[in-house]
């Protein structure tokens, strides 16, 4: 009986220890993505596209918690009303759009921790303000026509990257920068210069990045000169993870590192459009099949020119032709020592940057069947959205 109250006792100590730790504070953490102000002026080219941006970026605010304010007035840079956002988009901005104050203003709002998007033309912005040159990351120098190429990605593990594979081939106008940012950037995604033609960095080509910058955050990107960039749900994916990068409403290692990452093995892969899942080709009894989520040995093919737009796909697994088995009527399997009729496809490039492949055994489309989860067959008399892949080089 005499042990009772020191139970008690211990009962009512772990109970008041175990209620202070409850009352210990939760750690810090980034607040929220509420506020964002989008620029557009532009004191030289301007880009058709900038009303699709403004729309794009209103539309991920309503979808993700947070207002958006677009302007062309330059007036909006004092230092009060730019304290407000979070993140402030330069969205195509081209030439000098901002005077002396209205400069003063937004260097005092990155140094009190505000956050930069840039987008396209605004490496076109603002030559003769080192400061901002530093911020943006590097100037625009040049571009040539509007084509497909394939992006690398190159951190996964950034917000504004990590839902993206490890290539992403798409449309856009390329730009060629007068420096390359990589010493003083994280750098998120470059081009594949052999994939396009007008590249001139020299193999290491960055195209988007951020980095720590005088007090706050910035955020780049060279894409997004197209309309039908605003639509791409892998590009406007990428741009919300940009602006809640520099706004700091979530955690991202922009610290630059040096080092270029080592070029993947060379080859073609083919992405079905429709569940943007890889072709493989594993062995020669195994037939072919969209079903996986990386690049690896498999799913690398030597696209060999046959001429007239035809080829041939030889998987680099085993250095077999890939034959269009039983005059088209089965599966698609990597099984030929040598192209011959059954192994010829003409390869058609569709006006979204995808290809078809039509074997010419048959005059049939390649499909990615049962939405994928089959193997492929040539037996589609049309193009339709599983008949279209995306052609990924390098």
């Amino acid at each position: 009986m005499r042990s009772r109250p020191r139970v008690l006792a211990l009962i009512t100590g772990l109970a008041v220890m175990l209620a202070s730790l409850v009352a210990l504070p939760a750690p810090a953490s980034a607040a929220p993505l509420t506020k964002v102000l989008v620029f557009s002026k532009t004191a030289g080219f301007r880009h058709s596209s900038i009303p699709t941006g403004i729309a794009a970026i209103q539309q991920l605010g309503a979808g993700n918690g947070f207002t958006v304010t677009s302007t062309e007035d330059a007036g909006q840079f004092t230092t009060s009303n730019l304290a407000q956002y979070q993140a402030v988009v330069f969205l195509s901005t081209t030439g000098d759009v901002l005077n002396a104050s209205q400069q003063s203003a937004f260097e005092a709002y990155i140094a009190a921790g505000g956050g930069y998007v840039g987008v396209h033309a605004a490496a076109d912005t603002e030559y003769s303000w080192p400061w901002y040159g530093g911020l943006v990351g590097a100037y625009f120098d040049s571009h040539p026509a509007i084509q497909t190429a394939t992006v690398r990605i190159e951190d996964r593990t950034n917000p504004s990257t990590a839902h993206l594979g490890d290539t992403w081939v798409r449309s856009d106008e390329w730009y060629n920068y007068r420096t390359n940012p990589r010493s003083s950037v994280r750098v998120l995604a470059s081009l594949d210069e052999s994939s396009y033609s007008g590249g001139n960095m020299s193999g290491d080509h960055p195209i988007t990045w951020c980095k720590a910058y005088g007090g706050g955050r910035a955020w780049y990107t060279g894409l997004g000169h197209t309309e039908a960039s605003y639509s791409d749900p892998n590009f406007t994916q990428m741009l919300l993870g940009g602006l809640r990068v520099a706004a700091g409403a979530v955690t991202a290692d922009c610290s630059p590192r040096t080092t270029t990452p080592p070029p993947p093995p060379s080859g073609s892969s083919l992405r079905a459009r429709a569940n943007n899942q890889y072709v493989s080709a594993p062995n020669s009894t195994t037939a072919l099949i969209a079903n996986r989520s990386a690049i690896g040995t498999s799913e690398r093919f030597d696209l060999v020119d046959l001429g007239n737009g035809n080829v041939a796909l030889r998987a680099k697994s085993n250095g077999q032709f890939v034959a269009a088995e039983n005059a088209g009527a089965a599966a698609l399997i990597a099984n030929r020592a040598s192209a011959g009729a059954w192994e010829t496809f003409q390869l058609v490039r569709n006006s979204d940057g995808t290809v078809s492949l039509r074997a010419t055994v048959n005059n049939r489309y390649v499909a990615a069947e049962n939405a994928g989860a089959s193997a492929l067959i040539a037996n589609r008399t049309s193009i339709g959205q599983w008949e279209k892949f995306d052609l990924v080089t390098g």
